[in-house]
């Protein structure tokens, strides 16, 4: 009976920590540069893929509208934009995806990865890793 309960109890643990990180929801965005709250961004799930929408803007934020953008989005309000698109999710967060910059109009590579519940890193890269910058997301509660 002990051994049962044994193998029951490991297949258990290894199913919860194969489920990948819970990082859908609210998060307020971080400037790296100055550390002003700018934003409010939803990150959610489509189509098997990660996206984050900004939700609003925070009082400090100092663009309302992407006018560094190119093509369609150039311009158009920052609120409701998606900024974070096809995430692949994986056991820590996301991988292999695209963030624009409002604020430039760029777009970079991204991954994304919790910390913890409440926290989360945002790497985006031109080409390596190495090659870019970090913000930190704190969960809306």
């Amino acid at each position: 009976m002990n051994n049962i309960l044994y193998i029951i109890s490991c297949i258990l643990l290894g199913l919860t920590t194969a489920l990948p990180a819970q990082v859908t929801g609210m998060w307020k965005t971080i400037d790296d540069t100055d550390g002003v709250e700018k934003s409010i961004v939803e990150i959610y799930e489509h189509n098997g893929k990660l996206h984050g929408r900004v939700d609003r803007l925070l009082p400090r934020a100092d663009k309302t509208h992407c006018a560094a953008c190119k093509g369609e989005l150039k311009n158009k309000p920052i609120t409701g934009m998606v900024i974070l698109t096809n995430l692949n999710p994986s056991p820590t967060g996301g991988t292999d995806g695209k963030i624009l910059d409002p604020a430039s109009g760029k777009t970079y590579s991204c991954y994304i990865e919790l910390e913890s519940p409440d926290k989360l890193k945002l790497r985006g890269y031109l080409g390596m890793p190495a090659f870019g910058r970090t913000q930190y997301w704190y969960r809306v509660k």
